[in-house]
């Protein structure tokens, strides 16, 4: 990630209080004439203005790298992990990296030897489900004494996902695949008695395959024991009746949760998007996505105000 055209000096709350002090020095050296008191005054400002260009080339060399991003869901933290690499041939001190200029959302790196790098890992709260882009991070140090602050901000285009809440009614819909002979589909997970066999379902752990029964030539199938007597479920949009359009999406994200615990395959219906059933962890993904990048039609803020 390469660094913006913008950098930036500023005071800092300690630069006013040198100023404060260099001017009772100034007026009692002045006012009395003393010389040791004007020896001490230039001797605090050549530190001062000494102490600007190490704090200017205390950012030399450093760069920024954004690693993967997981997803959150409203109301969790998003955790965004960062490399700082140090491309120097000096150990930079006192560095913070945030993503505004709150304390709160800032980590602070005491120092990165040459030709290193630092780990970090931002940390903020996942306020609007959707994708949202990392945007501008800002780099910045005081070193070496603290009087001025330069700031160097580094643009991405990265971006993450925050999921739904996940709220409501942890019961699944009833809602079964029908067999050819009109009843419901058995779908098994582990348990105490085998159950035989049926097709394997797209997305399900391998680890219940009959694999000798693969090895004669046949399709892949898998082992039903008789711990669940429920059949694959879907999880449709338009199917709930909440006036509220967050209120159904995070229904969904509940029911994905909980059909994914029981390891039940389950598809998701959405206004233009249909996912088919599966289980797995990119299953899992794929739907959380998809209500995540939910975009709200005309047709059901119409639906919205005739509940209101």
């Amino acid at each position: 990630m390469k660094p913006s055209k913008l950098a930036l000096i500023h005071p800092t709350a300690g630069f006013a209080g040198l100023l404060f002090v260099l001017g009772a020095m100034w007026y009692a050296a002045s006012s009395q004439n003393n010389t040791a008191v004007y020896l001490l005054f230039f001797a605090l400002a050549a530190v001062f203005l000494v102490s600007i260009p190490h704090t200017l080339i205390n950012l030399a060399g450093v760069t920024v790298t954004i690693e993967s991003v997981h997803p959150a869901f409203v109301g969790q933290e998003v955790s965004l992990p960062l490399e700082i690499m140090n491309d120097s041939r000096a150990t930079r001190h006192g560095i913070e990296l945030g993503l505004s200029d709150s304390d709160k959302e800032r980590q602070r790196i005491d120092y990165i030897p040459a030709h290193k790098a630092a780990r970090i890992t931002l940390r903020f709260p996942a306020r609007q489900r959707g994708e949202h882009k990392v945007g501008t991070l800002r780099l910045t140090s005081a070193y070496p004494l603290g009087f001025i602050r330069f700031l160097k901000k580094f643009s991405s285009s990265q971006t993450y996902l925050v999921y739904p809440r996940p709220a409501g009614d942890v019961r699944l819909p009833s809602s079964f695949v029908q067999r050819h002979d009109g009843r419901p589909l058995t779908e098994f997970g582990e348990g105490d008695d085998f159950a035989g066999t049926r097709a394997y379902v797209h997305g399900e752990s391998q680890r219940h395959i009959d694999w000798r029964a693969v090895a004669r030539g046949q399709p892949l199938i898998t082992k039903q024991f008789t711990a669940e007597a429920e059949g694959v479920v879907y999880l449709d949009f338009s199917a709930l009746h909440f006036a509220n359009v967050e209120k159904r999406l995070s229904q969904l994200a509940l029911w994905v949760i909980e059909a994914e615990r029981a390891r039940r395959p389950y598809g998701l219906r959405l206004p233009g998007v249909k996912i088919p059933p599966a289980v797995g962890q990119s299953q899992f993904h794929d739907c959380m996505r998809a209500l995540s990048l939910f975009e709200v039609g005309e047709h059901e803020h119409e639906h919205e105000h005739e509940h209101e």
